[in-house]
């Protein structure tokens, strides 16, 4: 298990994510993605190949799960496959939590460079990537179901565990 596990936030605890976490995990990706929201079948498929290619994990503040995140990796690239937080949760250090774990979990695997798209009409997920030092690489237009354009991002690794969050 990875330095995950276990993982004390101010306001939550980062562990694996596991398919019994999956109503809670459907609920906040239905509530932050409305227009696109991954499918139960598609969050399954994510984690029947985690450990091997994907590494998944959930905020836990209480006893609720207020946020996750999940990294595919191959070879030495991976994307940040997607970050979610409940709404009153957000701002409180746990998307960056996630974020910094992703990208530990990168460096041990090897990876060279982290890729990942964030919609433009995020601001504020732009702005906590940049943060991390990814940098803009282009954009896709009409990306996300709603015609809503991405803004593909790419942070070089150092191969030293680089996990700075600002």
């Amino acid at each position: 298990m990875s330095p995950a596990e276990g993982r004390r936030l101010s306001a939550a605890t980062l562990r694996q994510m596991t398919e019994a976490d999956l109503p809670a995990v459907l609920a906040i990706e239905r509530s932050t993605f409305p227009l696109d929201a991954w499918s139960e079948g598609m969050l399954r498929g994510e984690l029947a190949d985690q450990p091997r290619t994907r590494h998944y994990v959930v905020a836990v503040a209480g006893d609720e799960i207020v946020g996750y995140a999940g990294l595919a990796a191959a070879a030495d690239q991976a994307d940040v496959q997607t970050i979610a937080v409940l709404a009153g949760h957000q701002r409180s250090g746990i998307g960056s939590a996630m974020l910094t774990e992703l990208l530990a979990e990168a460096a041990r695997r090897g990876v060279t460079a982290v890729f990942l798209e964030v919609r433009a009409d995020n601001p504020p997920a732009q702005a906590m990537y940049e943060r991390f030092g990814f940098e803009r690489i282009g954009l896709r237009r009409d990306y996300y179901d709603d015609g809503t354009d991405a803004i593909m991002m790419m942070r070089s690794l150092n191969g030293q565990g680089d996990d700075r969050n600002g």
